[in-house]
Formats: C-alpha cells, structure tokens, sequence
C-alpha cells in the first residue's frame, strides 16, 4: 500500500469512492453539489495549508482522509473513508491514513484537530474514539469551524496532549 497527497488529477476517482460509500453504502444524503470541495481539491485543501490524501493498492484509490485548515492552529478532518473490502486490521488503512494526517498537521503547527459525522457511523465513531478523540457538543465547536450540513456528532484531538 501507498499512501501519498492526492490532488485534482484523480478528481474522478476520489468522487466514485466517495459517493458510492457516502450515498449507496450508508444511504447519507449527501449528493456531489453539496460537496464542491471534491471538484476543486488542489484549492478547497491545500490553499489554506491543508492536504487530501490517498491511499492505493496496485494503483488503485481504497481510502482516503483530507485536512482543512481553518485556522492557524486547527484542522478538520474531512472525506476519510475505505473502500469496504479494504477496511479492518488486515489492512490497517484508515489507521495509516489517519496517522499520516496527524504527523501532517502537528508538523504543520496545528493544536487540535476537529472533525463532524454522522451518528450512524458507529464503526468511524468507536475509530475515532480509539485514537484519542473525545466527542464535544457542536457549541464547543471553533467558531470558524467548516460545518458540514449532515454532520449531528463532532469530536476534537488535542495534538499537543501527553495521552
């Protein structure tokens, strides 16, 4: 496996593992025109100090995670998801590609690293929970925070903690 920044040259792959897990495996209401940033990666992520990262396997996209930068000193982990038959430990990507973005953000001067879900997405939440985050109210949250319209969960990392 490798795992690399991705940017609009795999546009049509980043879009087909997206929406096909967000749409037909977990039934999100989510459509492409909600989702702009997909269409302008290079822009929406990097411009701001951010990064969109893939993860291949015999050149093929099974996962990927992107960070925006919102401030100087936070992030929000967006678009992290692996193709089912690439999920669990015997692969281990939504690990790498997390831990990847987070030596990422912290050489990048981040604080704390946010991020919004669905509360359907049991398996991402108790992930998520494994590696640290702790679930805050959307009133806690950054008031520059970049929301998501079907996000209902939110959790924070704070990156400089001695956990």
């Amino acid at each position: 496996m490798i795992i690399q920044p991705i940017q609009n040259e795999y546009e049509k792959q980043i879009v087909d593992l997206i929406l096909n897990i967000q749409q037909n495996e977990f039934n999100v209401p989510i459509t492409l025109e909600d989702q702009p940033d997909l269409l302008n990666i290079k822009n929406f992520y990097y411009q701001s100090g951010g990064c969109f990262l893939g993860a291949f396997i015999d050149g093929k996209l099974v996962g990927t995670i992107a960070l925006v930068k919102f401030n100087k000193e936070a992030g929000a982990i967006r678009k992290m998801f692996v193709v089912k038959e690439y999920r669990g430990k015997q692969y281990n990507i939504g690990q790498q590609l997390l831990e990847k973005l987070i030596i990422y953000s912290k050489e990048n001067g981040l604080k704390d690293l946010y991020l919004g879900t669905v509360s359907k997405l049991h398996a991402a939440l108790r992930f998520y929970e494994r590696n640290n985050f702790i679930r805050i109210h959307k009133e806690e949250l950054p008031d520059d925070f970049p929301l998501m319209k079907p996000d209902n969960i939110f959790c924070q990392l704070q990156l400089n903690s001695k956990k």
